[in-house]
């Protein structure tokens, strides 16, 4: 049970996160097809990250992203640089 509910909170969190970004409008083309505007959800959020490809060159190198469109613009949305570390190395 206690799972669960971690797993609705992040869920919840990641939906907030993108809305708040978006600002007052609340709506962003690109999710359904036909490119209408829809208030994201965190199910529409996290089926289109999972289709994010990641390309790695090598061990010192960052990453390249291979997909575009909406899953970059829902990466920017929620504040994240896949092809940037975190912590720098030490």
């Amino acid at each position: 049970l206690t799972v669960i509910c971690l797993a609705l909170f992040v869920f919840c969190l990641i939906e907030r996160q993108v809305r708040r970004a978006l600002g007052s409008g609340q709506k962003m083309p690109g999710l359904y097809l036909g490119n209408q505007q829809v208030r994201p959800t965190g199910r529409m959020i996290l089926y289109h990250l999972s289709d994010l490809r990641l390309r790695v060159v090598g061990a010192t190198d960052p990453p390249i992203i291979i997909s575009g469109g909406v899953q970059l613009r829902l990466l920017d949305l929620l504040g994240l640089e896949p092809t940037h570390p975190r912590w720098p190395e030490t």
